[in-house]
């Protein structure tokens, strides 16, 4: 049997509403269904997803299903999925999103020809039937790029404000070379300090056009419409994300970045907790305040100053809580 071309990671959770069409798009990459290998992740579902992946598997040449009793998140389970890789390329999907016909296809042609170490795509969001693209913040298409020379300028929008891991696809080395997994652990934001060394560590990059990756907005289930005790790992994301770029030696040059981005998502996670319990709000503002207090002076004063009134209002007292003026 010959090796696949692309390995899909897919790792889900009580998404048998879903499932099935995501699993089904992936029958229509390829001429040679030999070309792709399936990796489910039944992460601890309580519905019939083990099940729908099952049969699914029996369609593919080459398909392995694990499944965990209990869940262990987004982040261990796609690291799981990295354990099963085969062939030069990989890439993860969504329990709820799909994909158009020969999407993959597409991109493992492109990735061979550019010869870069990932490729990042558009996508496209659906909302309640409504559908609308969403860019890869990145001037240049079809063009090798270093993938550091992608996170600034700090006050636009970056690859590294683009996390989205099904965004894309990788070449195996991206494994090889330790950057492919996710902080074990983390229920959300878990995306946020792998995009951070994906392009600080990796070599090249590009972003290309194919057919589109449709991601499903407002499922009820999804960690983005949730409030509950995983919203708290965000802080934790965030320390790592800081930790990344200080010991890069280029830290002095990306930090101001790293900064705006701890205080934009900062803004955003107040403004969302205030949807808490009381208790729960009280953890995430503490380690929002945490984060906050271990920004440097200088870059957070800078980015202050650019900041609209709304962001800095929210800001304003947990910044003092955390000993900084706002």
């Amino acid at each position: 049997m010959r090796t696949p071309l692309v390995t899909v990671i897919l790792p889900a959770k009580d998404a048998g509403e879903y499932i099935g069409t995501t699993l089904e798009t992936l029958t229509r990459q390829f001429a040679d269904p030999s070309a792709l290998k399936l990796v489910a992740i039944d992460d601890g579902s309580r519905d019939d997803t083990g099940s729908i992946m099952q049969r699914y598997a029996e369609r593919f040449g080459r398909a392995e299903l694990v499944r965990n009793p209990r869940p262990r998140g987004l982040a261990s389970a796609r690291n799981q999925g990295l354990a099963h890789v085969e062939g030069e390329a990989f890439c993860f999907l969504d329990g709820d999103d799909w994909m158009q016909p020969r999407r993959l296809e597409v991109l493992a042609s492109r990735l061979g020809e550019l010869g870069c170490d990932f490729l990042r795509t558009d996508h496209v969001t659906v909302t309640a039937g409504r559908r609308a693209l969403v860019r890869a913040p990145h001037p240049w298409r079809e063009q090798v790029t270093p993938a550091r020379e992608a996170i600034l300028p700090e006050n636009e929008s970056t690859m590294v404000d683009y996390p989205f891991a099904w965004a894309g696809l990788f070449h195996r080395r991206i494994i090889d070379r330790g950057l492919a997994a996710f902080p074990p652990g983390l229920f959300t934001a878990e995306d946020r300090p792998w995009i951070w060394r994906l392009h600080l560590r990796a070599d090249s990059f590009a972003v290309v056009d194919a057919p589109a990756l449709l991601y499903r907005r407002g499922v009820t289930t999804s960690l983005t419409q949730v409030r509950d005790r995983r919203q708290l790992d965000f802080a934790k994301a965030m320390h790592q994300v800081l930790d990344t770029v200080d010991t890069d030696p280029e830290a002095d040059r990306f930090r101001a970045k790293a900064v705006w981005t701890a205080l934009a998502l900062s803004s955003h996670h107040l403004v969302r907790s205030r949807r808490m319990r009381p208790a729960l709000r009280a953890e995430m503002r503490a380690g929002i305040r945490d984060v906050l207090a271990r920004l440097p002076d200088a870059e957070v004063a800078a980015v202050l100053g650019r900041f609209d009134g709304p962001r800095r209002r929210v800001l304003a007292r947990v910044l003092r809580q955390a000993g900084r003026a706002s």
